[in-house]
């Protein structure tokens, strides 16, 4: 065995955008419905259990803000059940025709589902009292995982105007965190990993005419540092393109709470190229020691790959159950993968006791793998090598029914083993701080390493609303946030909130990879317009001006269906 173990550090990554009163089906609340359903409940019982056998899970888990508030909106609350109680009555239905027709299979697999509802409804009602985020800190409060923050909305940051605006998600991101979850965020999720280092910037010129007017703008590690957030999750190929590592030296005291109260350079030159490895950490950017340092975790692409492809991973494994096969009524699942190349309607039906064989073997694979992975790895300047694997929590449950079972077997074997082990994030980087420094370029986790996904030519109409809409909240912070009049300020907090709405990545990417194109450019006028609408609201009221009962209707139902972010502060947008 190596002389020390090495470190398995899973970030599940939950975000979805804001949903609830933007329609049901086949776009809006139903896709958090569906991912609370398949995705949150099942990973919650498996940590309960897990715990409940003396098993503390280390796992980072990364919950956006707009998730996070959707699910403690009493909204959700009342409407989910309602769900589960369909989904176990078209599963009955289901399990009758099947009897019927004397398919027997069909019926147990229905049954099947109508337990697994029943058990997600005694979870959500009784176990948990209907509140999601509470389980989560409680787990947390437990030491058992780790919840890291994330952008207000995952609003794609290197790519906004205004800097005020990078400032407003970040800072709305550890609002709501510290409000649902009563402490300090350290880790933050940058939405689809997406980077930009301290630059000369102008906007891209699929979206302005460029007039060769420029301007520095701050890498995105000097807004997270000042923050008092410690680290971030990279892309391996955004440290293949980074230059050698710089040496540094850390200072530990006054840090109020972060791991790091500074960094400085060491009198040595840079270290080789071969030192970039995703199996170390770093601290980020060129100018560390003009704010707090943070430091960045990379991916492991090789590790990743065997959870995220499905076409040569796990999930695509022929005895899974089959996603996109569905029996109608009721859209619930019978069959499994069976052979990815052929047609649906040659799919075999499921087999659980054979799902369950294949999430055991697999498991046990993947704990091979992370030791064969790690024993080799170098152990210079007493650091721990490590294997950082960010996922879509949705992918365990949701689009992978099989994903909770699978991670549960993963831990339980991790926990029996002595020369790997799971960490959180913040635990990894306390035991084994980064020894140097890597200046990143700019990238994302995105197809093609950049912003392709959120800018091209079918989206570039869509920044010149958000571009608009940010210099507008700007001036409407400027001017008015300071004012002391309570009506005023409730109109200049509306605003914002429809401008992080409108910000989401979400819409972009519905639009480029085709999955809701019309759902996705609906929001985006939709938002941009209600921020334009509520603005005006703003100024007129500023101006004395008579607001009509129709205004006033207006933003009151506006009010009540994107109640989302009630501590978003319009001074956030004003530079105090």
């Amino acid at each position: 065995m190596s002389q020390q173990p090495g470190a398995f550090c899973l970030i599940l990554h939950t975000h979805l955008p804001y949903v609830l009163g933007h329609s049901t089906w086949p776009h809006g609340a139903n896709m958090l419905y569906e991912a609370a359903a398949g995705c949150y409940l099942p990973l919650l019982r498996v940590f309960r259990r897990l715990q409940a056998d003396g098993i503390e899970p280390h796992v980072s888990i990364s919950v956006t803000p707009v998730v996070v508030d959707q699910l403690a909106d009493d909204r959700f609350k009342e409407w989910f059940p309602h769900f589960l109680t369909d989904r176990i009555q078209t599963a009955e239905a289901n399990a009758g025709e099947f009897r019927y027709r004397g398919d027997l299979h069909l019926a147990y697999l229905a049954e099947r589902w109508v337990e697994h509802y029943i058990d997600l409804q005694r979870l959500f009602n009784d176990e948990l009292d209907r509140d999601i985020p509470g389980a989560l800190k409680a787990l947390q409060d437990a030491g058992g995982i780790e919840l890291m923050t994330s952008a207000a909305t995952h609003g794609y940051l290197p790519l906004l105007y205004e800097d005020a605006s990078i400032q407003a998600q970040i800072l709305q991101g550890i609002e709501a965190y510290e409000r649902h979850f009563g402490r300090y965020p350290r880790g933050f999720w940058l939405p689809e990993c997406a980077y930009r280092p301290r630059t000369q910037w102008a906007p891209p010129a699929e979206v302005e005419e460029p007039d060769g007017h420029t301007w520095l703008r701050r890498g995105i590690e000097e807004f997270l540092g000042t923050s008092g957030l410690d680290y971030f999750i990279v892309d391996t190929h955004m440290i293949e393109r980074a230059g050698d590592p710089l040496p540094v030296d850390i200072h530990d005291e006054h840090n109020l709470g972060k791991l790091w109260s500074r960094i400085s350079r060491r009198d040595e030159p840079p270290r080789p190229g071969w030192e970039k490895t995703p199996f170390w950490p770093y601290f980020v950017g060129s100018r560390f020691e003009d704010h707090p340092p943070v430091a960045c975790l990379v991916r492991n692409e090789e590790i990743s790959y065997q959870v995220w492809s499905a076409e040569f991973g796990y999930p695509g494994d022929g005895w899974y159950l089959e996603f996109h096969k569905k029996h109608v009524p009721g859209d619930h699942r019978y069959w499994r993968i069976t052979d990815d190349k052929n047609d649906l309607a040659t799919k075999d039906c499921y087999s659980p006791e054979m799902a369950q064989e294949r999430v055991e073997q697999q498991a046990g694979h993947f704990v091979s793998l992370l030791h064969d992975t790690l024993e080799p790895q170098p152990r210079p300047y007493g650091r721990r090598p490590m294997i950082c694997a960010p996922f879509d929590a949705e992918l365990l449950g949701h689009w992978w029914f099989e994903g909770p079972a699978w991670l549960e077997q993963v831990l339980r074997y991790l926990h029996e083993d002595y020369s790997v082990n799971a960490m959180t994030g913040r635990e990894y980087l306390y035991h084994s701080p980064p020894a140097t420094a890597l200046d990143l370029p700019e990238g994302s986790w995105g197809a093609g390493g950049g912003h392709h996904v959120w800018l091209n030519k079918e989206t570039a109409w869509s920044w010149r609303r958000i571009y608009q809409a940010e210099r507008r909240m700007v001036h409407l912070a400027k001017t008015y946030a300071g004012r002391d009049d309570g009506q005023l300020q409730a109109f200049l907090r509306q605003a914002a909130r429809e401008l992080l709405l409108l910000q989401a990545s979400d819409w972009q990417f519905l639009i480029s990879t085709h999955g809701a194109p019309d759902y996705a450019a609906h929001r985006l006028v939709a938002h941009h317009t209600d921020f334009n609408h509520v603005a005006e609201l703003a100024e007129r009221w500023a101006r004395a001006e008579h607001l009509s009962p129709e205004d006033w209707a207006y933003f009151g139902s506006l009010c009540d269906r994107d109640r989302v972010f009630p501590q978003v502060s319009p001074n956030w947008w004003s530079g105090e």
